[in-house]
């Protein structure tokens, strides 16, 4: 993740970041402009599958 450098949600501009995470030409919220790595070896998939299976129940298995 980057440490520093942000980009604006709104208005797309790039900041520095702040502790209020705020773009100093808009006031829109500041995020991370890059994605995460990728790696085809994912550690978290298990997690991920039964986090979705659980869901899925919750949502369209309601009897």
């Amino acid at each position: 993740m980057t440490k520093y450098l942000q980009k604006c949600k709104e208005c797309g501009k790039y900041g520095l970041a702040n502790p209020e995470s705020k773009c100093r030409h808009c006031g829109g919220q500041l995020v991370n402009p890059k994605p995460p790595k990728f790696s085809l070896t994912d550690k978290y998939a298990d997690y991920r599958l039964i986090y979705f299976k659980e869901e899925f129940k919750k949502r369209f298995e309601k009897d």
